[in-house]
């Protein structure tokens, strides 16, 4: 692996994959997708495998000077590699998930998501804050064409609505990474982790970051761009945009605001708090309410991501690692609930909850799958969304316990919603003879669901394996900030030790001394 330039790599191949489905024709562009996003899963197996935990924090670096202090740098720390691994897995997924639902214009379509696979990629892996910009903003131009062009009935406003948004909060953006080149001198984002801002400075900086990174995650109230970008989107569309798009905002959260601004960061915890907390209750209840499938999904998103915001902001190491570990989880568990809804959708073309009920008589199978990823969803123990749920608000209440029981109750209402939308999809009579006839999963779904379930239960029992290459990254960050951080009102501390163990009897020693001689006693025949 020495000398190989592996990430340059990892972006070359959908590149190329990308141009030879412009040229192909349908059955071929499917082949030439799913060849090319196969091969940067193998690379990315490569980059983990190889990756040297508790080594360097930049490894894989790669860095080339182009035109006016602008430079094509990549690197990746432990953070960057699981988004990007959760990138790569998810991708091939989307490609068979699309297989035989889109029809027209097959060559563009899966150009998109290999322009998309390389775009999200070169976000993870960017070391200039301009060319990180310039990933970061570019990966809506596929997802716009992807929602606008083979979409739903209402794709137009809906890929508008999603433009827009996501658009207005970069410019700010923008402008402040203008400002922090001028003022420090460099865009190299690790020699920028460590350079220290004037306070004042500090808080228009993170301002202007959070009014891009809080639209992209979404947080309420920013959010309506996303459940209309869910409902229009074709399948595969949803699972990338729930699976990794959504990421970017938290990302952006880890790499800059919270290291690059962290008196900043302080000042407004209880802005991000309350955001979160209206996000989990508000958006929850919207969610019981919702007769359409990827609707329901879609706000259960914006509730699960809001953890992943107060996770951050917690100024604490369990806080920082249950909102990464919060991030992976719900990239899978979301991405496959996406592709649950789309199994269905494919035999029947309506995503409306009334028109299923039983289908646990035809396609038990299916049932199981769903049954799965709605528990994950939930935060059941021993899959990847308890480990996840458990490990942030766990951050959480060391800083505020209000913040932390508000959150809690929308784990309790996000069981409400999933077990609510899974009985009247999957139990109940079969009043619709259409829904009834439906055949269960072949050899394609198998394929699609049977690796996220695998990877599901893998970080529910075993989350050792994605925190560890991540630790040491999120220790430099926690001491970056730990300066900054508030003092919390959990305020838990270690108990006093007892003078004598709890099964201590006092014994009469030496002259009847009563307790003091018996502990004496005690403690000089021990």
């Amino acid at each position: 692996m020495e000398g190989l330039p592996i990430l340059s790599l990892m972006l070359l191949v959908p590149l190329v994959g990308a141009v030879l489905c412009m040229m192909s024709n349908a059955t071929n562009a499917r082949w030439i997708a799913l060849i090319a996003t196969l091969i940067d899963l193998v690379l990315g197996i490569a980059l983990w495998l190889n990756f040297d935990i508790g080594g360097a924090q930049w490894q894989f670096t790669e860095r080339a000077d182009l035109f006016a202090g602008f430079q094509y740098a990549l690197g990746i720390d432990g953070i960057a590699l699981m988004l990007i691994m959760l990138s790569v897995f998810l991708m091939p997924i989307c490609i068979l998930a699309s297989w035989t639902s889109v029809t027209k214009r097959v060559g563009e379509y899966m150009a998109a998501f290999l322009i998309m696979e390389l775009l999200m990629i070169g976000v993870f892996a960017a070391q200039d804050i301009l060319l990180f910009y310039i990933f970061f903003e570019a990966g809506l131009i596929p997802m716009y064409l992807i929602i606008g062009i083979w979409g739903g009935s209402d794709r137009i406003y809906a890929s508008f609505k999603f433009f827009l948004y996501t658009l207005l909060g970069s410019v700010v953006m923008l402008i402040a990474m203008l400002w922090m080149i001028g003022e420090a001198g460099t865009s190299s984002i690790p020699v920028l982790l460590q350079y220290d801002f004037a306070p004042e400075a500090q808080t228009w900086l993170w301002l202007a970051f959070f009014a891009s990174f809080a639209v992209k995650m979404p947080m309420w109230p920013v959010h309506t761009w996303l459940p209309a970008a869910h409902v229009q989107a074709p399948t595969a569309g949803s699972v990338i945009l729930a699976g990794v798009l959504l990421k970017l905002g938290g990302y952006g959260f880890i790499r800059f605001s919270l290291p690059m601004f962290p008196e900043a960061s302080a000042q407004f915890v209880w802005l991000v708090f309350g955001l979160s907390m209206a996000a989990v209750v508000i958006t929850s209840l919207i969610a019981l309410v919702q007769q359409d499938m990827k609707k329901l999904i879609a706000y259960s998103s914006v509730a699960h991501m809001a953890i992943v915001t107060a996770g951050l902001f917690a100024f604490n190491f369990q806080g920082l690692e249950g909102a990464i570990v919060m991030m992976l989880s719900h990239g899978l568990v979301s991405g496959a609930l996406f592709l649950c809804v789309g199994v269905i959708y494919d035999r029947l073309h309506t995503r409306e909850i009334a028109r299923y009920g039983g289908l646990a008589t035809n396609m038990p199978r299916y049932a199981l799958f769903f049954l799965l990823f709605t528990m994950a969803s939930i935060g059941l123990p021993g899959t990847s969304g308890f480990v996840a749920e458990f490990i942030s608000l766990a951050g959480v209440y060391q800083i505020s316990s209000t913040t932390t029981f508000v959150l809690t109750t929308g784990i309790i209402l996000g069981a409400g919603y999933m077990l609510y939308l899974y009985r009247r999809v999957v139990f109940g009579e079969q009043k619709n003879a259409d829904a009834a006839a439906m055949p269960d999963l072949n050899a394609r779904e198998w394929l699609m669901l049977t690796p996220v379930a695998a990877a599901v239960l893998w970080m529910g029992v075993y989350p050792e394996s994605f925190l560890a290459p991540m630790r040491s990254d999120i220790a430099a960050v926690e001491a970056r900030i730990a300066r900054a951080a508030p003092q919390g009102d959990a305020m838990p501390t270690a108990g006093e030790p007892r003078e004598h163990a709890a099964n201590y009897v006092a014994g009469d020693h030496g002259g009847g001394e009563g307790e003091h001689g018996g502990s004496a006693g005690t403690e000089s025949e021990h």
